[in-house]
């Protein structure tokens, strides 16, 4: 195979090697992820239990409030009751206070209902805090797991990116830019084998003369349908031949 193009397959695969380390980054932070967004949820969980919590609070407040004017009315009522005169007034007066003593009843009861659901949010809170709470230990330990196998990958990364540049310094620019145009919208496509006189970036066939220039491998060649450089696969053993050449 034509040195040039040798090393335009090198690079290629370089390259996906590179491209490969996204994905590879993004399954190891998918968990973290996952427990982050969990996290986020029982957080905003919390934020609401709160709010609900204080509603009743406030609705608590209001009820007894009007306990206190309705107590202040019952007292109104019973001194006006001293200095009633007439049996209408007197009726009118008891008709104001069993008003009262109804709403009197109805914020009693009302108050009750308030506290019981307040109780219930309380405990649903202490709950969704206490998962939290958990929640946040397994984070630490996954953060510090995670955080090594990142490490990890980054070495690989570097010594990737080492090659690619060992490889880069021996090649020729005219090449390099001729590939690197292909690359531009054929990404890690650039440079692909051809199987079965198919070319395996646009699977199209190509025809006899062009396949020929491919098996002879001494000249850099692209497909006519797809503008790929195309090459031959060559067998481990081959290959190694070829590297040591």
């Amino acid at each position: 195979m034509n040195r040039y193009l040798q090393q335009l397959v090198e690079l290629s695969n370089i390259n996906k090697e590179i491209d490969a380390f996204t994905p590879k980054i993004e399954e190891i932070k998918k968990d973290l992820n996952a427990m982050l967004e969990k996290e986020k949820s029982l957080q905003e969980k919390i934020r609401q239990l709160q709010e609900q919590i204080k509603e009743y609070d406030d609705k608590v407040k209001k009820n007894e409030e009007h306990l206190e004017e309705l107590s202040q009315k019952l007292k109104e009522i019973k001194q006006k009751s001293a200095a009633v005169k007439t049996e209408k007034e007197a009726k009118a007066l008891q008709l104001e206070e069993d008003i009262a003593k109804e709403q009197i009843d109805f914020a009693n009861e009302e108050i009750e209902r308030l506290q019981k659901a307040k109780e219930l949010k309380e405990e649903e809170l202490n709950s969704v805090k206490e998962e939290l709470e958990n929640l946040q230990k397994e984070l630490e330990a996954k953060k510090e797991e995670i955080s090594k196998k990142l490490e990890e990958v980054e070495e690989e990364r570097k010594k990737v990116y080492k090659k690619k540049e060992e490889l880069l310094s021996q090649m020729d620019q005219k090449i390099i830019s001729f590939y690197e145009k292909i690359r531009k919208w054929a990404k890690n496509t650039a440079v692909v084998p051809v199987k079965k006189q198919a070319c395996y970036g646009c699977f199209m066939k190509i025809n006899d003369k062009t396949y020929s220039e491919v098996i002879k491998g001494e000249e850099i060649v692209t497909c006519p349908h797809c503008g790929r450089i195309l090459y031959i696969e060559k067998n481990k053993e081959e290959a190694k031949e070829e590297q040591s050449a």
